[in-house]
């Protein structure tokens, strides 16, 4: 009798530990298959809309522990394979950060992109953001492993809003991020911001296996305008990935990325006067082709 007694307690303790173990984090995808059940994504995604959608000045949230560490680890591990690239975009406003596209990261990290564009995935996102047919973008526009080195920021700022290959419209980010141990005073937070620059809203550490995730508009101001100060001189990793909808109106006129300047900062100058005044002023047509030749200069002076 108390051999069975014994064997149903480790029955049970062995039961609760492998629930504890799957339960330490968020999104069950599998780390080997990358695959994820639709029920459960839809229910994941289900459970935090209402937090979401009530969030203020636009939707977002913020999520620890988000997938199997192993995941992450093992994309971290090909990030830093992939060696310091030169930096895209400097300016006043954005120092410091490349990117490396997932079509030309290692085998794993390649799929863990793919599975995060899955069916699956999209559920969660389109229950959690009440945002119907999600459109992930297979040319991963501005997105992938997002490397920002010391010193480097990224100011406040609302994102461009048009595929111009897919033409179709921005409207959700993820973030997930790739730094063990990081620390807030090691710079890099990403930051919630209101329209007008009066408030800083939230703030958050880019610490291992946090996902924020927030809607994208003409004025959901948000950046990581910090600097990287890693005691260590560890880079800021992150991975980013955009999603679209097919409701882009013909003749609207996109928007290219304005950033605003945070009161009381030493941050660069907005440019979103002068950004609306060429919009006003110039032929859509005319301004797009100058706005991706100002693009490339930009990359061309940062190599």
């Amino acid at each position: 009798m108390e051999q069975i007694v014994y064997e149903i307690s480790l029955n049970a303790f062995s039961f609760f530990f492998y629930w504890l173990l799957m339960m330490s984090h968020f999104l069950p995808l599998d780390p080997n298959s990358l695959e994820l059940k639709q029920q459960d994504a839809k229910a994941l995604g289900a459970s935090l809309a209402a937090d979401y959608q009530s969030k203020t000045p636009y939707h977002y949230t913020c999520i620890d522990d988000f997938l199997p560490h192993e995941i992450l680890d093992r994309v971290r591990e090909e990030a830093l394979s992939m060696g310091v690239k030169a930096a895209e975009n400097q300016s006043a406003n954005e120092r410091l950060k490349s990117s490396f596209n997932p079509d030309r990261m290692p085998r794993y990290s390649k799929a863990v992109f793919h599975a995060l564009n899955s069916r699956s995935f999209i559920q969660f996102l389109e229950k959690m953001s009440g945002i119907n047919g999600l459109i992930p973008d297979p040319y991963y526009n501005g997105g992938g492993i997002h490397r920002t080195n010391t010193t480097g920021f990224l100011g406040i700022h609302a994102d461009f809003n048009h595929h111009g290959i897919m033409n179709l419209e921005r409207r959700l980010n993820v973030l997930i991020y790739l730094n063990p141990n990081w620390k807030e005073e090691y710079g890099g937070s990403f930051e919630v911001w209101t329209d007008d620059m009066s408030e800083k809203v939230a703030g958050f550490a880019p610490i291992m296996n946090r996902m924020c995730c927030f809607s994208t508009g003409a004025n959901t101001m948000h950046g990581n305008p910090e600097p990287v100060n890693h005691p260590d001189g560890d880079p800021r990793l992150s991975i980013a990935l955009y999603y679209y909808t097919a409701t882009w109106e013909e003749g609207r006129v996109s928007q290219s990325t304005v950033f605003k300047k945070r009161p009381n900062s030493n941050d660069a100058p907005s440019n979103e006067a002068i950004l609306r005044l060429v919009r006003e002023f110039v032929p859509p047509i005319v301004y797009r082709k100058s706005r991706n030749l100002l693009h490339r200069l930009k990359k061309i002076r940062a190599r």
